[in-house]
């Protein structure tokens, strides 16, 4: 491909290559200018003083064990809020989409309905809506359940869109040839259309579920102590809060960036295994027609 003229715009000539290198270079010194203020301004802040990372990246420091013990606790609650909201999430937004495509026009408005007001409230309002209201009629939960209802309310709809239009994306005549075959309409919904619709929409799938684990840092409105309420509150006896979140920020880095591998990982395998099962397919129709 190298040298390849670029279907999105022409090569560039001298001028333009020159023009481009000066540009470069002016962003490419802006940029080390930058950095350069931030250091010192970090430098006679005091920042840079071992006191303030030393806690969080010295392993031999004495409040060292303490805090990780801390803010692993806070990592493994992020990890619970996130993990059963996404497991209802997915339930209950798949039911949702298959309401909404099956149900008779005379109530499919009230299932629109329901959808559209949850997706256009805030996901902090739901939260916090759910943590006061719940108590109010009796319903007393852990603060871990409000957290997961808020967040379950809000994905469960924004997943049942991702759901539906999956599901019309696979085209209209799989389901004609599921009919003709003798599958009810349920079941070639089930078994024909549900499993290509989830191969469609997997990276959108993956993606809603990265936001749910980085929105469970809200669930600090209700006092519900995750990763980020866990650095919040050992910041009050540590005194580096640049340090702390700065080191909160790259967990959840690495976490959604796991994530996002997996999601990439099997994306590339279900499409793998898609493409296998039609090559397999392809020489038994070619003998059938011989």
């Amino acid at each position: 491909m190298t040298g390849s003229p670029s279907v999105l715009f022409d090569r560039l000539g001298p001028r333009g290559r020159h023009r481009t290198r000066i540009i470069t270079a002016v962003v490419g010194a802006a940029l080390l200018a930058l950095a350069a203020f931030i250091g010192v301004r970090l430098q006679q802040s005091g920042q840079l003083e071992a006191r303030h990372w030393s806690p969080l990246f010295n392993p031999f420091d004495p409040q060292f064990a303490t805090v990780w013990r801390f803010l692993l606790g806070g990592l493994g609650n992020t990890a619970s809020a996130g993990a059963v909201s996404i497991v209802l999430g997915l339930v209950i937004g798949t039911a949702i989409a298959l309401l909404r495509v099956t149900a008779l026009p005379c109530y499919r408005w009230c299932i629109v309905g329901v959808t559209e007001f949850f997706r256009t409230v805030p996901v902090v309002i739901s939260i916090f809506f759910a943590s006061r209201a719940l108590p109010v009629i009796g319903v007393d939960l852990p603060l871990l359940w409000y957290l997961v209802i808020g967040l379950t309310i809000y994905n469960s709809v924004a997943i049942s869109e991702i759901v539906r239009a999956g599901i019309h994306a696979v085209p209209r005549g799989q389901t004609e040839a599921a009919l003709a075959l003798g599958l009810s309409r349920g079941g070639a919904l089930r078994s024909i259309v549900l499993p290509q619709a989830f191969r469609i929409m997997l990276p959108s799938l993956i993606a809603q579920l990265v936001i749910v684990v980085k929105d469970t840092a809200l669930g600090f409105i209700i006092g519900f102590e995750e990763l980020r309420r866990r650095g919040e509150i050992a910041v009050q006896t540590l005194g580096n809060p640049l340090q702390m979140y700065l080191l909160i920020g790259a967990i959840f880095f690495v976490v959604n960036g796991l994530l996002s591998w997996l999601a990439r990982a099997t994306e590339a395998r279900v499409r793998g295994a898609g493409r296998a099962a039609r090559r397999s397919s392809a020489p038994r129709r070619a003998g059938s027609r011989v």
